[in-house]
């Protein structure tokens, strides 16, 4: 078998949908895409760049109990606490980073502590009343990293519940007041990435594959052994998609119609891996070199069903019942809910290959809460996840820090993934401990 001709990282499947829909599949990093200095080649010549750096802003809310949560040891030799289990296969991938303060969500405002710690976590600035102060973090970052890929960033969710202002239900933020709502709807966000937009493909009677045979077959026929096999799996790993997305029930294709009052009426963690998948998609196929990623909703009131825990929402698992063994063991679940979806997003993208590694191995992928101790709704001593190894990050090891939040985003945007925003709200130095 021949070795793979030369092919340009931008290089798309596309083909015509039954209704006249175009349908672009984009593609994994082949080795055809890369000359032997592992320099991408551009769409209209041999000159491009090394594989990109991404970045991926995670959320859950309501914060995390601490005695379950952070561990007990600093440095490498740390133990994975009942919350973090989850990672540990993850180890040599991971930094926990604790002791980080959140000084904006302190000062004066409108509405419950929850409003400004939120704010202050997104965009380092005081809740306005209607929104975020300013841009948040993965918006200052798509800002520099996002203007030649297709989404200049992806706002991705999962939690439907529409409890609260706008502060509460959306991650990303263009601008002061300008939120940027995260799509909770798999088949929504599957049609995005692929151009799909036909009833024969919503109705999963046929698949999307259909349509790019053509062009599959002639872009097979520039490639090596070895791309050759990564585009079949990269491909299956589409259909599988497709498949999964068409099981689920009908409802689930459309919005809840009261979701206020429906908060635990769906599968979370079915429609979390989906959205997991598709991000991974995203990431892999260039289509987007930033994301943010809304598990659930601050001060989010869901329900558990897949754990077993109904009698109360989530909110108020982190007080009334706080103070209970019982109660401390039920938010534990929950939390180790929360980090074993992390998990599943940092395996998918460790286990997607990409050059000579994988697509952890360019990713700067970080985990956030708005409080720290949930109960106290504390905004000091935050701790945080980051994960991938974008741009030298430190990994293996928990930190304790003395830094602000926005140190810690500053030092991550501008030192690990080169995106040059130059400054942050509550930034006063970079921490040489994360990079």
């Amino acid at each position: 078998m021949p070795a793979s001709t030369a092919l340009s990282r931008r290089t798309f499947l596309g083909g015509l949908g039954v209704g006249g829909s175009l349908i672009r599949i984009g593609l994994p990093a082949l080795d055809a895409m890369f000359d032997s200095n592992g320099t991408a080649y551009a769409a209209a010549s041999k000159r491009g760049g090394a594989i990109e750096s991404r970045f991926v802003f995670w959320f859950n809310g309501n914060g995390i109990p601490e005695k379950y949560w952070v561990p007990a040891e600093t440095g490498a030799e740390f133990q994975f606490t009942p919350c973090l289990q989850p990672l540990a296969p993850f180890r040599k991938d991971i930094h926990v980073i604790t002791g980080l303060d959140s000084p904006a969500a302190r000062l004066p405002g409108p509405g419950n502590s929850h409003y400004p710690s939120m704010s202050a976590l997104l965009s380092g600035q005081v809740f306005t009343g209607r929104g975020a102060g300013g841009p948040s973090l993965d918006q200052a970052i798509a800002r520099k990293l996002g203007e030649n890929s297709r989404f200049r960033s992806l706002e991705i969710g999962v939690s439907q519940e529409s409890f609260g202002e706008s502060i509460q239900r959306n991650m990303s933020w263009a601008d002061r007041d300008r939120p940027l709502p995260p799509e909770m709807i798999p088949h929504r966000l599957f049609d995005r990435l692929f151009g799909v937009k036909e009833v024969s493909w919503v109705n999963r009677q046929k698949s999307i594959l259909d349509a790019v045979r053509d062009d599959t077959a002639a872009v097979k026929a520039r490639l090596g052994a070895g791309d050759r096999q990564r585009l079949e799996e990269y491909l299956s790993s589409v259909r599988d998609l497709e498949r999964s997305i068409a099981s689920l029930p009908p409802e689930y294709s459309r919005p809840v119609e009261r979701p206020a009052e429906a908060l635990d009426l769906r599968d979370y963690p079915r429609i979390a891996k989906l959205q997991s998948d598709l991000l991974v998609h995203a990431l892999a196929s260039h289509q987007t070199r930033v994301a943010s990623y809304m598990l659930t909703k601050c001060q989010g009131l869901s329900r558990f069903p897949w754990l077993g825990h109904t009698a109360q929402r989530h909110h108020e698992y982190t007080h009334g019942q706080v103070e209970t063994p019982r109660g401390m063991r039920i938010l534990r679940d929950i939390c180790r809910w929360h980090v074993e979806e992390f998990a599943y997003l940092v395996g998918k993208l460790k286990s997607t290959p990409e050059g000579d590694g994988n697509l952890l191995d360019h990713t700067c992928l970080l985990f956030v809460h708005e409080h720290a101790e949930a109960n106290a709704h504390k905004n000091n001593n935050l701790a945080v996840i980051a994960a991938g190894h974008a741009g030298g990050m430190k990994t293996g090891l928990h930190t304790k820090t003395t830094g602000t939040l926005g140190d810690l985003y500053l030092t991550l945007a501008d030192e690990a993934l080169q995106a040059g925003i130059g400054q942050f709200p509550t930034a006063g130095r970079k921490l040489t401990e994360v990079v």
